[in-house]
């Protein structure tokens, strides 16, 4: 079986917002373990959900893990994602979507959230 991970940002106006999302991708690439790693937009930028599951599936993916890149589970990962999940399975009945849980909700963000907070702290005594 071949697994995709597509990666799914809500997506910005401002172009610096969206290449974080970008370098993620890049950065899981290079990392493995899955063959296909694509990125996609919510809304406000390209390429759209529907459109990186096509790349997914025209590249072999016979399993998709959409993955949320946001911070909780509100109205866009609960309503919005899920719908998009229903979508793509009808589309491509052949293809497992899966949605995974947002990021957010991983206990390794509290040490993030340290992470940051201790870095502010340095610049700040700098």
């Amino acid at each position: 079986m071949t697994t995709a991970l597509l990666l799914i940002a809500h997506g910005s106006r401002r172009e610096e917002a969206n290449a974080d999302l970008r370098r993620l991708a890049e950065a899981l690439r290079q990392r493995g373990p899955y063959p296909i790693v694509v990125f996609s937009y919510l809304e406000l930028a390209e390429p759209t959900i529907d459109s990186a599951a096509r790349q997914c599936v025209e590249e072999g993916a016979d399993q998709v893990l959409l993955l949320p890149y946001f911070l909780s589970a509100g109205m866009h990962v609960t309503r919005d994602l899920q719908a998009a999940r229903d979508r793509l399975c009808d589309k491509y009945a052949s293809v497992r979507f899966e949605l995974c849980e947002p990021v957010g909700l991983h206990p390794m963000m509290v040490e993030i959230v340290l992470d940051r907070a201790r870095q502010a702290e340095r610049l700040e005594n700098d």
